[in-house]
């Protein structure tokens, strides 16, 4: 399975990316959207774990262009923000699959790619 995340935090970002290869997943890190983008364009992914505040660049438009460029990968976005919170997220995002607090667990976020990657 292949995942995408988009995290500018890098030790957050590569404490999922060490517990998803753990896993099995084959892992990308981009800490922002161009780098995002970039790796959308020449990669196929089956899952984006996705940082709702980008502070380079929007998630949204990350999420916008793998539901233009790859409408199959599921896109978990991640937050530490209360914004969206009354799950409207998913009416605005159409591969929006979930929305976690950024402190959740490694092994939860791995169970949550595991579920939505599957296809």
């Amino acid at each position: 399975m292949r995942v995408l995340i988009v995290e500018e935090q890098a030790v957050l970002g590569d404490l999922w990316r060490r517990h998803l290869e753990r896993r099995g997943c084959e892992v990308q890190v981009a800490r922002s959207q161009s780098e995002a983008i970039r790796t959308l364009q020449i990669l196929d992914m089956d899952v984006i774990i996705l940082d709702l505040i980008l502070g380079d660049g929007s998630a949204f438009a990350v999420a916008d262009f793998s539901s233009y460029r790859q409408p199959d990968a599921k896109v978990i976005f991640v937050t530490n923000s209360r914004f969206f919170s009354d799950g409207s997220i998913f009416q605005h995002i159409p591969n929006a699959c979930a929305m976690v607090p950024a402190e959740t667990r490694p092994e939860d976020i791995g169970a949550l790619v595991e579920h939505y990657g599957a296809h």
